[in-house]
């Protein structure tokens, strides 16, 4: 595949897996007891998470059942309650960082991204088995690319002079309901639910 083709593949599969993050990232943006860096670094982890469990699959010809990267969902669901809970109590420490601290936020960050990522991981193995070394590495570097430029794009939209007061306000408040809404989505569209099922009668 030439330079310009692989590319432009690259680009399309990250954003047709991606553009719901897009709205998750904006909820994280508005969150002021979040901070941006929290925001960037745990997208930035869980994308790379994302990358490796794509490469090591397609490096062992396998692909993950959809119903086990499903049950990633519970990580959404889990977070978005935890939300929830700490915006009925409104418990910060005294510099108003939440209680889960730097590393707590970077993780649910990530956690979140990785949670959503079964279309990823189901778009990204295939195209990985596909191609050679180097094409592997142009990529990566591409998804990397996007990956900051997509956290650009939601800080933005949560600092628009006509966008941004909207979305600060209303942004952190939303996001609890959208992180459990998608938990469930994951493990519903997954086939998780069943898996689950499965085990309990077993």
């Amino acid at each position: 595949m030439n330079p310009l083709s692989l590319v432009a593949v690259s680009v399309a599969i990250f954003a047709s897996t991606n553009i719901d993050d897009l709205f998750i990232l904006t909820g994280f943006f508005a969150d002021s007891r979040i901070r941006e860096w929290h925001v960037v670094s745990g997208q930035v982890l869980g994308i790379a998470a994302l990358i490796t469990v794509s490469l090591a699959a397609a490096l062992v010809a396998m692909v993950i059942p959809p119903a086990y990267v499903g049950l990633l969902g519970f990580a959404p669901l889990a977070i978005g309650l935890k939300k929830l809970s700490d915006a009925w109590s409104e418990q910060t420490d005294p510099t108003g960082i939440p209680i889960a601290g730097v590393r707590g936020n970077v993780l649910a960050v990530a956690a979140v991204t990785m949670a959503n990522g079964g279309d990823n991981i189901g778009a990204y193995t295939p195209l990985f088995a596909t191609e050679a070394g180097g094409e592997r590495l142009v990529t990566v570097a591409v998804f990397a690319i996007l990956t900051l430029a997509w956290c650009a794009a939601a800080a933005w939209l949560v600092r628009h002079s006509a966008l941004g007061g909207t979305i600060r306000h209303y942004g952190h408040r939303a996001l609890p309901f959208v992180l459990i809404g998608l938990g469930g989505l994951i493990l519903y569209r997954a086939g998780s639910l069943n898996l689950l099922r499965h085990f309990v009668h077993h």
